[in-house]
């Protein structure tokens, strides 16, 4: 199996010692993001490609675009300027998340939404990674509506799923995807006192003996069904983006899955 890192794992490193931190992994895929640490916002994508470029690394994806699925305000013109972002930097994918707030969204709406990003992504030569969040409060929740959707919009030469471990066991989803899945998100939990409803980003670590998300599992189901791309490191809880040496916990992480799978 592959592995890559989301910038997340380390937000306090600048692109370059990411980029670097990466590298030291013995990684060569990293994922960039504009809010955490925002890349997108802060540096011009030439100057993000010529780092990758010079550190030796591939960025398979921009996290995010967030509420894809609700295509109205500023939203088309936040989706086109993040994918010509994206195009510029050397980026291969856009992550895009859906409305998370409680508030529903129709499937025609969703529909809507992916059939007006498909030409957008297709004349950059982008994938769309489309990530269902599986928080109760989330308008897309299962992959498997994710999926229906992007039948329904014929968008299944530009879209491809995103199977985070911490989603899927959320969502309480049983399906596998793997065939059509472009990248694995793997996070874990291991606070043995929230329930499972009430799980939420601050509770991601790394991924260790203790985690409860069963993301060993997880893995051997997708390779067992076929997924050959990366399972990059997401993790969101602050006592790891405050840790001394992320690298060295990365490190043990993919020691302990390599050994588990």
């Amino acid at each position: 199996m592959r592995f890559a890192i989301n910038h997340i794992t380390a937000p306090k490193l600048s692109l370059e010692q990411f980029f670097s931190a990466a590298r030291s992994l013995g990684l060569t895929e990293v994922e960039i993001r504009n809010d955490l640490p925002d890349v997108v916002g802060t540096m011009q994508p030439e100057d993000v490609k010529a780092a990758a470029e010079k550190a030796g690394v591939a960025i398979i994806s921009i996290n995010a675009l967030y509420p894809f699925n609700v295509w109205s305000g500023d939203l088309p013109k936040r989706a086109v300027a993040l994918a010509d972002y994206a195009a510029a930097s050397g980026a291969k994918a856009l992550v895009m998340c859906p409305l998370n707030d409680g508030t529903e969204v129709a499937f025609d709406d969703l529909v809507a939404a992916l059939k007006a990003m498909k030409p957008i992504l297709a004349e950059r030569n982008l994938t769309g990674l489309v990530e269902p969040l599986g928080f109760p409060v989330s308008s897309l929740r299962t992959k498997k509506e994710a999926l229906r959707a992007i039948e329904t919009a014929d968008g299944g030469d530009v879209y491809k799923l995103v199977h985070d471990t911490f989603h899927h066991h959320l969502a309480g989803e049983t399906e596998f995807f793997a065939d059509r899945t472009g990248l694995v998100h793997i996070s874990g939990v291991v606070e043995p006192a929230v329930a499972v409803s009430d799980m939420l980003d601050a509770h991601r670590v790394l991924v260790d003996g203790a985690d409860r998300l069963q993301n060993i599992a997880q893995i051997r189901a997708l390779n067992a069904g076929g997924y050959s791309g990366a399972y990059s490191f997401e993790p969101f809880a602050a006592e790891i983006h405050d840790l001394a040496d992320p690298v060295s916990a990365v490190k043990e992480s993919i020691a302990h899955i390599r050994a588990a799978i």
